[in-house]
């Protein structure tokens, strides 16, 4: 299983050649931005460069054809997915950033704590899209305007229905560690994906870490994204999953396959996914350009339709199938506290998943 080797301390660290002052003191707090519309100046400022690259932990799929419907609604400029695991992408940007290779123009993630490090960095250009001002909870954006929730994920439980039965499902954390479940299970690792960072790190703060050791010897197949863990039990290669992406198994049960949803009792993992535009992005106007749109009712509508996941823009409509937020039992999220015990937590989840 992956390691992530260029750890949180090795980009604060090698962002003191781009910094002044204490690496790990907050910056000064800047103005509020005010904010920004989309404007047929941007247009066609962003259309003279042409193309942005955009750094993202969402699935692939949803990934490009969110860029294909930029570049519909916006000719001439290209979108250029780069995806990855949520620490994946982390640790690309801060290797990238300390060799002086300035390539992101907008990045968006699974682990609000990387948005933490990237801020006191100062590596992030203020930037409030309009829709965001009027129709986001202040909850959902960073108040320099440095960031903004574009998706809120939940990380519930699942099963294969053929393999499983309705009443004879796991309903609870608790019940994954009957041994009828030994061998039969699937986890994601908190060292690739921001969605597992966040699960794991409050399933063991709520639990225990006594929890995950007696999980551990249930012989749990690991697997590296939060996308991997709902493709398995689709295949039948496992019954269950531990954690995962909530929105693919009701994607996938949309689509006919044989998986189901459960919510734990003990509440449901929590993150919220961040986008934020590099105060040294090479194509500015564009980046500007995809992270307004990005967050307009429009697309964040497109996130719920075609994605089945949650918008914090107040006017989406959410799918019947779709449980809503409020209706969920959820887990807390602590950005600052998965900041402060990512690399902590990644070396003891090796160390008792022997991964």
């Amino acid at each position: 299983m992956p390691t992530n080797r260029f750890s949180r301390r090795d980009v604060l660290k090698g962002s003191t050649a781009l910094t002044v002052g204490a690496v790990f003191a907050e910056p000064l707090r800047a103005a509020v931005p005010e904010a920004s519309a989309i404007t047929p100046a941007l247009i066609e400022a962003a259309k003279k460069e042409g193309k942005l690259a955009f750094y993202t932990a969402m699935d692939l799929q949803f990934a490009q054809q969110l860029g294909k419907k930029f570049e519909a609604e916006f000719p001439g400029i290209a979108v250029r997915v780069e995806r990855s695991g949520a620490e994946r992408v982390f640790t690309r940007i801060g290797q990238e950033y300390s060799a002086n290779i300035h390539a992101v123009d907008v990045v968006n993630t699974a682990d609000q704590a990387h948005c933490i490090v990237w801020k006191r960095n100062g590596w992030l250009a203020p930037y409030l899209p309009e829709d965001v001002a009027r129709h986001f909870d202040k909850r959902y954006y960073d108040p320099d305007g440095l960031h903004v929730t574009t998706r809120i994920l939940v990380s519930p439980l699942g099963y294969n229905t053929n393999l499983v039965k309705k009443e004879d499902a796991p309903k609870s954390f608790k019940d994954l560690l009957d041994p009828k479940w030994a061998g039969k299970m699937v986890k994601g690792h908190p060292a690739y994906s921001g969605t597992i960072m966040n699960a794991t790190f409050q399933i063991a703060r709520d639990l225990g870490w006594d929890y995950l050791e007696k999980l551990a010897k249930q012989r749990v197949m690991q697997v590296q994204s939060a996308t991997d863990t709902p493709k398995k039990i689709s295949l039948g290669e496992r019954a269950v999953m531990v954690d995962g992406a909530g929105y693919l198994v009701i994607r996938y049960k949309e689509q006919g396959q044989p998986v189901e949803i459960v919510y734990p009792e003990e509440g449901t993992p929590l993150a919220t996914g961040p986008s934020a535009v590099f105060k040294a992005a090479p194509n500015p106007n564009a980046a500007r350009l995809f992270q307004n749109w990005m967050h307009s009712r429009g697309a964040q509508q497109f996130l719920v339709d075609w994605a089945r996941q949650y918008s914090p823009h107040a006017q989406t409509v959410e799918k019947p199938s779709v449980r809503p937020l409020k209706d969920i039992k959820l887990m807390m999220e602590d950005p600052e506290g998965v900041h402060a015990q990512a690399e902590a937590i990644k070396k003891r989840y090796a160390e008792i998943f022997k991964v």
